[in-house]
């Protein structure tokens, strides 16, 4: 199930730009999970993937089959067309909250829970079997989709760790690591994962103390950050509020939150998972 996915900057996390941060559990220890993301919120998330618009441009996602936007393909435009039209893409189980590493943890902050909720993923399919994650966040209010990216990770481990004893999966992807949170451990979901804490997993303060070896160097106006290697922790958006209509999800552009390339004309970014830089 392990696959490597492209990520921002390729060295720290998602940007925490405009994250709401889980409320404080204790000064000793941190909380044991993120904020939950209603149903409300994920229905009206999947309903942005269902618009005419974002149903054309996954259709001619599909039709591409993995060559950019910006590379031309050998066949003409009208056969692109009816690719895309044949591709005929539709929705296929829920709609999931995606949760990533939270920068505010990793730099220590007193009460701040392991991962917070990144976007919203759908899992879309195509007649010949090809797959496909959309995602979303809120702006302005409303529901947008900012991303398409190959396959179905986000909800095959969502799926993956409800069916092996619950609990809440999310991402490292510095090491496009996937664990779940379960009953105070860390657990591996993956291979990456398998080889960050093992195979038993370990503790969240164990879990705490690792990550923080690893990227507690690379916050804002480390030596590492003025480099420019990376984008850097944003620790200081433990402070901002919550997205609009008290969502847990971010209210930020669609293009700062997840460092995507807009495809012309359809506000939608591409991104596959082509390989991911450690440094």
């Amino acid at each position: 199930m392990t696959s490597i996915r492209n990520v921002a900057a390729g060295v720290l996390l998602a940007a925490g730009i405009g994250l709401a941060v889980a409320p404080a559990a204790s000064a000793a220890e941190p909380a044991q999970g993120p904020a939950p993301v209603s149903a409300t919120e994920l229905a009206q998330a999947r309903s942005a993937v269902q618009s005419p618009a974002v149903l054309d441009q996954l259709g001619r996602f599909f039709a591409r089959k993995g060559v950019p936007p910006t590379k031309q393909l050998t066949i003409g435009a009208a056969e692109e067309a009816q690719a895309a039209s044949a591709a005929a893409p539709r929705l296929t189980g829920e709609t999931v909250p995606v949760y990533t590493l939270d920068a505010a943890f990793v730099a220590g902050t007193p009460g701040a829970a392991v991962a917070r909720a990144e976007f919203t993923a759908s899992r879309v399919v195509s007649t010949d079997g090809q797959v496909a994650s959309v995602w979303t966040v809120k702006e302005g209010g409303a529901w947008r989709v900012v991303n398409i990216a190959s396959g179905g990770d986000e909800n095959d481990y969502a799926a993956q760790a409800a069916s092996t004893g619950g609990g809440t999966a999310f991402r490292e992807p510095q090491l496009n690591a996937w664990y779940v949170l379960r009953d105070g451990r860390v657990l591996p979901l993956d291979d990456e994962a398998r080889g960050s804490v093992g195979d038993s997993g370990v503790t969240l303060a164990a879990y705490r103390q690792l990550v923080r070896e690893r990227y507690g160097d690379k916050l804002p106006g480390s030596a590492y950050d003025r480099a420019g290697k990376g984008g850097g922790y944003r620790p200081d958006a433990a402070g901002e509020p919550a997205g609009s209509g008290g969502s847990v999800l971010p209210a930020a552009t669609a293009t700062a939150a997840l460092s995507v390339t807009a495809v012309a004309g359809a506000g939608l970014a591409l991104r596959r998972r082509v390989g991911v830089r450690r440094g």
